[in-house]
């Protein structure tokens, strides 16, 4: 089973001052962070604030292809969580076929805001993440990082803007 979630934020860790895409179950207030790039997180920041760019950019022309060819993106989907690297889906409809193509997060996310569709986390990649949430080896523990996202407010998300 698949869980819903949304952006709660996107901001920098202040501990290693890398990209953090913060998503939060719709249904509960589960968090679970996935570390970024720092090209992906600007492409995901200039979609929240709506800021496009005079040219395409990749994710835009990855949803102009799609769309071009007849097809919809009907959902992403974080599938897995290998070794501390998250997986996803991108799942296209194109008439009657339905296609599934493997993305990293950071783009699924990016397509997705761009496309308009939802995004969805499998519920064992959202416990495991959830118990065992760890970013970079120098980063803080499991422990600290779940009380810091936990305890998260509007204000902090502010805080750590891209």
């Amino acid at each position: 089973m698949d869980i819903e979630v949304r952006i709660r934020g996107l901001m920098m860790d202040p501990a290693t001052n890398m990209p953090i895409i913060v998503l939060k179950d719709v249904a509960s207030e589960a968090v679970m962070p996935i570390w970024v790039g720092f090209f992906e997180a600007k492409a995901i920041s200039d979609e929240i604030d709506k800021s496009g760019a005079p040219r395409p950019m990749t994710h835009d022309l990855a949803r102009d292809l799609i769309r071009h060819l007849n097809a919809t993106l009907e959902r992403v989907v974080i599938t897995e969580l290998h070794e501390n690297t998250f997986y996803a889906a991108l799942c296209l409809q194109q008439g009657d076929d339905q296609i599934l193509i493997d993305a990293r997060p950071s783009d699924a996310i990016a397509l997705a805001m761009r496309a308009d569709c939802p995004i969805f986390v499998s519920e064992q990649v959202m416990e495991t993440a959830r118990l065992h949430t760890t970013g970079p080896a120098d980063g803080p523990s499991a422990d600290q990082l779940r009380g810091w996202l936990e305890g998260l407010n509007d204000e902090d998300m502010g805080r750590y803007k891209m």
